[in-house]
């Protein structure tokens, strides 16, 4: 277990034990605190709140591997449980803050709680409450990163596609559909705790400063801009993969119009084939000579192909092309101003 105090607002990092962090969390120094329990903690070690000097049945859950999204308010102190984007994962950050100090917790080694001491030094929060919001803020902002990432992605696949289509494609665009599922399962139910705690704070602290106020505001604001967000990146993958199902649905059609074409020329030939192939008295005495046969057979041929090709390009193509125009033509003096 690796414990880092911050001393505030010197912003100084220092390596402690646990039984030395009750004792600070006890004095009205503001102090930052942060506990690495490991990948693998023991499991015959005491439960974290009582380590801490809180209350066990209150904070039973504080620390706890595997412990869901969720946020409490008890005697002044919040605890909550907040998801984090960390590279491809999900890890969940327990924070439990009151005016005086702001405590961490985590299961090895996080991006995000690195970071947010390392600028403890410049930003210098006032008290817990400044701090809780400074490091929530910072848990947006990754989810906000990685979601537009991602868009951006996106739309670099999409490009991609219409210059050329490749197998790969499929399997960027399945990979970002998943991220984007990822980080919708992550964030929604932080996103209705914070909307549901913050509101109940809001009518049962009536009293609360226009700071706090201002903070619950620009934190809910954020919120939902995030969600915004990820359901866009949710939409535009949606659209990608269809855009890439037209692409293979147009290439199958022509595909099949080559096909049709084909068969339109060796369809006559066929049917001459099986044709003379017949044994009729009219074809074995009539037939009598070559230049017979050639007439007979090259003329058929032709005029089968004419009347399919006649079919085929001027009945069906052709038409469609004149009444397509014809329409476009109909439509744009309508249209000028």
């Amino acid at each position: 277990m690796i414990v880092s105090v911050v001393s505030m607002p010197e912003g100084v990092v220092t390596r402690t034990a646990l039984s030395e962090v009750r004792e600070r969390l006890a004095a009205p120094d503001f102090v930052i605190v942060d506990i690495d329990q490991g990948e693998d903690p023991p499991s015959d070690e005491q439960p974290l709140a009582r380590l801490l000097g809180l209350d066990d049945k209150t904070w039973e859950w504080l620390g706890r591997r595997n412990e869901p999204v969720r946020a409490d308010y008890h005697g002044g102190v919040v605890g909550c449980v907040v998801p984090v984007i960390d590279g491809s994962h999900v890890r969940h950050i327990h924070v439990l803050a009151s005016e005086c100090h702001l405590v961490t917790m985590h299961h090895g080694p996080v991006g995000l709680v690195e970071t947010f001491i390392g600028r403890l030094p410049e930003d210098v929060p006032a008290n817990g409450a400044t701090a809780v919001f400074l490091f929530l803020q910072g848990v947006l902002e990754v989810f906000r990163r990685a979601a537009a990432q991602a868009l951006l992605e996106v739309g670099e696949v999409e490009e991609a596609m219409f210059e050329g289509r490749a197998s790969q494609h499929v399997h960027r665009l399945a990979r970002l559909r998943r991220r984007a599922a990822q980080l919708h399962r992550a964030f929604l139910p932080y996103s209705a705790i914070a909307q549901e705690f913050l509101t109940h704070r809001r009518i049962a602290n009536p009293d609360l400063s226009e700071e706090r106020r201002a903070l619950n505001r620009m934190h809910e604001r954020t919120v939902q801009l995030v969600m915004m967000e990820i359901d866009s990146l949710r939409d535009e993958t949606r659209r990608a993969a269809d855009t890439y199902a037209s692409l293979v649905a147009d290439q199958q059609n022509l595909v099949i119009n080559k096909l049709a074409i084909a068969s339109v020329i060796f369809l006559p030939l066929s049917f001459l084939t099986g044709f003379f192939g017949m044994n009729f008295s009219f074809l074995s005495n009539s037939l009598t000579s070559e230049k017979t046969f050639l007439w007979l057979g090259i003329g058929m041929q032709v005029c089968a192909l004419v009347v399919a090709m006649y079919v085929v390009l001027y009945r069906t193509h052709w038409r469609q092309l004149r009444d397509g125009r014809s329409r476009d033509g109909a439509v744009q003096p309508a249209d000028q101003p």
